[in-house]
């Protein structure tokens, strides 16, 4: 079985970053993708937009790691919007109450300041 390939690519422009992410998001990748928000936050940028176009799957260690970012990038001051989902991704965002992280657009709501945290801090 081969193993997972995720490809990220990012455009800067001015305090914005476009992330562009295709291939599957999994317990192997998910790093690729903490790795690459992180940085934006370390080069001073001040919205993350997240194109998930290209992503063919995606589990729960990639969700994670969106909300991981999503609380790193908002206690920072920044703004992290994931855009054009596929239908099963964007659902299994909706039903795990992570809706926030999606695109205002998508959801027809306005995004909470911060995520809730569980018992214990644990995502």
């Amino acid at each position: 079985m081969p193993l997972p390939q995720l490809n990220v690519y990012r455009h800067d422009r001015d305090t914005r970053a476009l992330i562009t992410l295709a291939g599957e998001i999994d317990l192997a990748t998910a790093p690729q993708v903490s790795e690459a928000l992180a940085e934006c936050l370390s080069d001073g940028i001040r919205g993350i937009d997240v194109d998930l176009t290209a992503v063919t799957f995606c589990d729960a260690s990639g969700l994670n790691a969106f909300l991981r970012a999503y609380r790193l990038v908002t206690d920072a001051g920044t703004t992290l919007r994931l855009h054009h989902p596929s239908q099963a991704m964007a659902r299994v965002i909706e039903i795990t109450g992570s809706g926030f992280l999606l695109h205002p657009v998508l959801t027809g709501r306005a995004r909470p300041r911060r995520i809730p945290v569980t018992a214990g801090g644990a995502l």
